[in-house]
């Protein structure tokens, strides 16, 4: 029997898009699975601000979480810090904290941006 607290091994399928314009914003949605059989639907915002400007689009994006012990560890808001330049198709990853927990994100897209911003990654039921 696994001892009561126990990493678990959750991952993220997602997709997100959103806009820049001196303000980031993106909304969008995935699953989290992990491997003692937990899972739920989430809402993501990503939420920010600097010099940036841009639109983006993520389908079928990648998250891996390490710290977790219960799925609801998962929710909240993460800092992120990013710079970014891109057009038409693109690929991006990045690491985010919250506490004990990191996710490691990782997807491709379509769209244009150039900038540098900061702000939150925040996953919600």
């Amino acid at each position: 029997m696994a001892p009561a607290h126990a990493d678990i091994d959750c991952h993220m399928r997602f997709n997100l898009s959103g806009w820049s314009v001196f303000y980031k914003t993106a909304t969008g949605s995935g699953t989290i699975t992990c491997n003692n059989g937990q899972s739920m639907h989430v809402h993501i915002r990503a939420k920010g601000g600097g010099l940036t400007f841009g639109k983006t689009e993520v389908d079928d994006g990648h998250g891996a979480f390490t710290g977790v012990y219960n799925i609801r560890e998962v929710l909240g808001h993460y800092a992120t810090a990013e710079a970014h330049a891109g057009a038409s198709a693109s690929a991006d990853s990045q690491v985010l904290t919250k506490g004990n927990v990191s996710l490691a994100l990782s997807g491709k897209g379509r769209g244009w941006n150039l900038g540098i911003a900061f702000g939150a990654f925040i996953i919600e039921p």
